[in-house]
């Protein structure tokens, strides 16, 4: 068994190995397969930077990234915990629509989401950006099942002592479902960071860009320097790499429903 994972993860972890070396090597040493690291990191840098705008690339990922992460976190949590702990005989035909929309393809709605938001004048804007993801039926649902195992006995104690409903919301559901938030967290971030048809549709000024829409930009044209995009790749790949790798404990936890 321990044979079989060891190849299965070194397989897995190929793909990264070949990344971090191909940055530091030349076009034509990648394109030929070396697999050693090579002296050329520095010079593909300094092509990067000089050619590209990787600066606002990465403050416009960030920013995006960030602020779509933080609103869907509420959103969606307010919204599964609702869905949860009030009684209402509809909720759960509403919630059986919600759900359907997770086999609804976003290529589906595009072009009518883009109508909708050139028409509000909301094209190359952060509002723009976060609007058609900022509710999602999965993050919702994974707040609702989590919600499941929230103590009833809390919510009635908090509105014995005088606590309105949003009060209950932030000082006792948030603070005991932190696992469920880091795998929220994690899933938002790395799907907002990697995330490139919708901003490439919407996103029409260059000083608009994000990682992804650099990385790809770097791909046009008749040649293509291949260590200098792999350094952007793996340029673009950190931030997602760092945010599980430092949430990877809670968002298992998460996933699996711990309540603590």
């Amino acid at each position: 068994m321990y044979v079989v994972l060891i190849i299965v993860s070194l397989i897995s972890v190929f793909p990264l190995y070949w990344m971090l070396i191909a940055a530091t090597n030349m076009s034509v040493d990648v394109t030929r397969g070396k697999l050693l690291p090579g002296t050329a990191f520095m010079e593909n840098w300094k092509a990067l930077f000089a050619n590209s705008p990787v600066q606002q690339a990465m403050l416009n990922s960030f920013k995006y990234a960030i602020l779509l992460t933080i609103c869907a976190l509420v959103i969606c949590s307010l919204a599964g915990y609702g869905f949860e702990i009030y009684y209402d005989k509809g909720k759960d035909a509403v919630f059986s629509v919600l759900l359907l929309a997770m086999m609804v393809p976003f290529v589906a709605t595009m072009i009518p989401l883009f109508r909708m938001v050139s028409a509000v004048g909301l094209l190359n804007s952060t509002l723009g950006f976060i609007l058609p993801t900022i509710s999602t039926p999965m993050i919702i649902m994974m707040f609702r099942q989590s919600a499941r195992s929230f103590p009833h006995d809390i919510i009635e104690a908090a509105r014995i002592d005088g606590l309105n409903e949003l009060q209950i919301f932030f000082r006792m559901f948030i603070p005991t479902m932190r696992s469920t938030y880091a795998a929220a967290m994690t899933i938002t971030f790395m799907n907002a960071w990697n995330n490139y048809l919708w901003p490439k549709v919407i996103m029409l000024d260059d000083k608009s860009i994000t990682m992804p829409m650099l990385v790809a930009n770097l791909t046009e044209g008749y040649v293509t320097d291949y260590g200098v995009l792999m350094l952007a790749v793996l340029l673009c790949s950190l931030p997602t790499i760092i945010v599980f790798f430092v949430l990877q404990k809670s968002f298992a936890e998460g996933i699996t429903g711990a309540v603590k």
